[in-house]
């Protein structure tokens, strides 16, 4: 019912910048609540940021509060993510993920009913 496709991913150097997109097609309604996790090679995927339909309530996970910032264009069915000074423990698959509930939480993979097939950012040291 509803895709989601990201992109923005590539290699940078430790201290860059990249910008993530997301996409969303299908029952937008089911979009209120978007987020991006992250996951590395044999690692658990792991809650990164997440934001409301209105973009007025956000979260961020303590390791990238400061550096990441999460926003949406509605008009767009978009979902960004602006990743600044980023590091290499920062290496990872980003999926991009869509929820209908603030009541069903936000910082569990749990939480959210669709995903992307994820975009790889690594950064090099």
């Amino acid at each position: 019912q509803v895709q989601l496709v990201e992109s923005g991913g590539g290699l940078v150097q430790a201290g860059g910048s990249l910008r993530l997109s997301c996409a969303a097609s299908g029952r937008t309604s089911s979009t209120y609540k978007m987020g991006w996790f992250r996951q590395a090679p044999g690692n658990e995927r792991e809650f990164v940021t997440t934001i409301s339909w209105s973009g007025g309530s956000t979260y961020y996970a303590d390791s990238v509060k400061g550096r990441f910032t999460i926003s949406r264009d509605n008009a767009r069915n978009t979902v960004y993510l602006q990743m600044n000074s980023l590091k290499p423990e920062d290496t990872a698959v980003y999926f991009c993920a869509a929820g209908t509930y603030w009541r069903d939480g936000y910082s569990r993979t749990t939480s959210y009913d669709y995903w992307g097939q994820g975009t790889q950012v690594t950064v090099s040291s």
